[in-house]
């Protein structure tokens, strides 16, 4: 296995500043934010490292040479819209920007590129489904034509009123990520296992990596605790936010041991990036890379 980080925690770092700092703290590979260059509303969205809208060949070049230059792989391009919006121009642009994503993949050799279904938060699942799939068999066909695998990360999407009621991902449990693959069955359609969102659920995050351990594709290390005494107050039926806080690894309910024990008995050899989200550490840059390094000391004893 290989660890990274996800480069949304440095919006502010150039690509060569994010490799610089990847290599400083001692990791291996970096999962690089493609949004496509503005500003987004949403917490740790719109941060562009690398435009894949102009993605030449120097620039394919120069990012080589930061890989190379500072022994850091990328480990997967993420971009993680909501393709299936209600807004229908909202969802076309983020559909045409994930199959760019994929492509700016192909040409970088990476192959992996990380996402989120999507999903009209009003609608319930079965009312989504048909434009899920209207939307991405095409996407899947893209990833397969260019021999990239699509990471899905299981993300509920809801933590405020903004998402309410039912979130803005599909992908949140075993039973949807199951009639996913089974109406998509591609050999490049797959997870990006974040084990904190089954937590927030109330859910087994071992099993999982059992059941799907042929869909594990790339892993997300983000640790998360329950309040007890704020969830005690207002129930698990309010907004998340009033009683969860995503943590760094080591910080929160997730027991690192097993999941490492199991994620190695699945035979899993890929990277493991730190998601940091934990909002103790989002004073400044300087707070962010502490977040950064103190993750990489806890989990570097199990990625070797």
């Amino acid at each position: 296995m290989e660890l990274g980080f996800v480069s949304a925690i440095l919006p502010d770092a150039s690509l060569e500043d994010v490799f610089e700092n990847a290599s400083g703290l001692g990791f291996d590979c970096v999962e690089v934010m493609c949004w496509p260059p503005g500003k987004a509303a949403r917490r740790y969205a719109g941060i562009t490292h690398v435009d894949v809208l102009s993605l030449d060949e120097n620039a394919i070049d120069q990012i080589n040479v930061f890989q190379e230059d500072y022994g850091v792989k990328i480990s997967a391009l993420g971009y993680y819209p909501n393709a299936l919006a209600p807004d229908a121009e909202e969802a076309q642009l983020a559909s045409e920007h994930i199959k760019a994503v994929i492509e700016a993949s192909a040409k970088l050799g990476i192959n992996t590129m990380n996402s989120f279904i999507g999903r009209d938060w009003t609608k319930s699942v079965d009312d989504n489904w048909p434009k899920f799939l209207e939307t991405w068999k095409p996407i899947i066909e893209c990833a397969e034509q260019n021999g990239v695998r699509v990471g899905i990360e299981n993300c509920p999407m809801f933590f405020t009123n903004d998402e309410w009621p039912g979130g803005k991902n599909l992908a949140v449990s075993p039973d949807i990520w199951s009639r996913m693959f089974e109406d998509i069955p591609s050999d490049h359609f797959g997870l990006n296992f974040d084990p904190s969102h089954l937590v927030l659920q109330h859910m087994d995050y071992i099993k999982p990596l059992r059941d799907f351990a042929g869909k594990l594709f790339h892993v997300h290390a983000k640790d998360l605790r329950i309040d007890q005494h704020k969830l005690d107050q207002v129930g698990v039926f309010a907004n998340p936010n009033r009683w969860h806080s995503p943590k760094l690894p080591g910080l929160g309910d997730i027991d690192w041991g097993k999941f490492f024990g199991t994620l190695v008995e699945t035979g899993y050899n890929g990277p493991v990036c730190v998601e940091v989200e934990d909002r103790a550490y989002e004073g400044s840059q300087d707070d962010a890379l502490r977040a950064l390094q103190q993750s990489h000391n806890f989990l570097r004893s199990y990625v070797v």
